[in-house]
């Protein structure tokens, strides 16, 4: 089970000290998601800064909030990134210039990052509206996605132009503390978690969030990526590598006790859903688009329907490339996805097997 030791999130601007030198702030998103979770990390000459928030509505002006009001007498020293994504590097950029200081990140994070936040429509080529006609959109579909190519530019300001690179085992002295890197893939490339080892504090990222799920999508960039593959690896060996009783500082949500519990759902939640896509390709094949009412029981909106459908074909991917699921091409140039003989049964086997292991367990 999750246990939460902190009732309410600090209001913008204000900190919230959530281990010895480790501050948890908000900042606004203007989405239905409306937050996200930054972290400041006191050393003894300055601040490390945890992801920037996105460069959109206020948030600049509740930086400078925070450096009048909150930092005292110490210095920004230098700015993190977990991954590109814009809510967490939108104003990575500003913050680097602004007092000076070097900018940390995975080398897949940072150069992904430059890929999509200088991407405009017209890079979106032959391969996307490929990509767009292959899931099921349609001509109709591949021109909404080439006009919304290039948002990630709108609400980030410019990358940093230079970085200094994290990797898996990195180590970071901080206030004389030591911040392991644990790096995660799936939901973006590289993505950089944060292990303070004697804190026993996880600063997650959108690796792993508390209430909500991240997404794991497939773009027309690599169209035969395998993300959830990696996903699901990564889940796996964070189970090895981090402990249970970690206090875990997600980027969404509130901070939480219980990661391994977390991370089994997250496994069992995507597993059912390669199952129920699987049970759906039984009979006749399917597009991608045909499938999304299996994962997303809501109606989705127009601007739900890039990331959904990057999510499905992530999970198709995952069964297609493990040889589940067989594919070809109609007439009107759609993937169209068929169940292959005797894997069902082998799965249907494979989880009563695993629930009648476990049920002395939770007994």
């Amino acid at each position: 089970m999750l246990s939460y030791p902190f009732e309410a999130a600090p209001e913008h601007g204000e900190l919230c000290e959530v281990a010895p030198g480790v501050y948890w702030l908000r900042m606004p998103l203007p989405l239905a998601l409306d937050h996200i979770n930054l972290y400041l990390l006191e050393d003894e000459d300055g601040w490390w800064i945890i992801d920037s928030g996105i460069a959109l509505g206020p948030t600049e002006e509740i930086w400078e909030q925070i450096f009048a009001n909150q930092l005292g007498d110490k210095p920004v020293k230098a700015v993190v990134a977990t991954h590109w994504h814009p809510d967490h590097t939108g104003m990575a950029g500003w913050l680097c210039d602004r007092w000076q200081v070097p900018f940390y990140c995975t080398q897949g994070e940072y150069l992904t990052g430059l890929v999509y936040t200088r991407a405009t429509s017209e890079h979106f080529g032959w391969t996307n509206e490929q990509h767009q006609i292959r899931a099921g959109r349609g001509q109709v579909g591949a021109d909404a996605a080439r006009k919304s190519m290039g948002g990630a530019g709108h609400i980030t300001r410019s990358l940093p132009t230079s970085y200094r690179r994290l990797e898996e085992g990195t180590r970071l002295t901080i206030n004389g503390q030591r911040w392991r890197v644990v790096v995660g893939s799936g939901h973006s490339p590289e993505h950089a978690c944060l292990y303070g080892e004697s804190l026993n504090v996880l600063i997650s990222g959108d690796q792993v969030i508390p209430r909500i799920t991240s997404n794991i999508s497939v773009s027309g960039i690599e169209p035969e990526g395998n993300p959830l593959r990696e996903w699901l690896q990564s889940h796996e060996r964070f189970l090895q590598v981090l402990p249970d009783d970690v206090l875990v500082l997600p980027a969404h949500n509130l901070p939480f006790y219980g990661l391994h519990h977390r991370l089994r759902y997250l496994i069992e939640h995507h597993e059912d859903h390669l199952l129920a896509l699987e049970e759906a390709c039984s009979d006749i094949a399917q597009t991608a688009v045909e499938l999304l009412p299996v994962l997303f029981k809501r109606e989705l909106s127009d601007s739900q329907i890039g990331l959904a459908l990057g999510e499905c074909i992530a999970h198709l991917n995952y069964l297609y490339h493990r040889g589940q699921l067989e594919r070809s091409v109609d007439d009107e140039g759609r993937y169209r996805y068929l169940a292959v003989d005797d894997t069902l049964p082998m799965r249907l086997r494979k989880r009563q097997h695993q629930a009648d292991t476990e049920l002395p367990v939770q007994v």
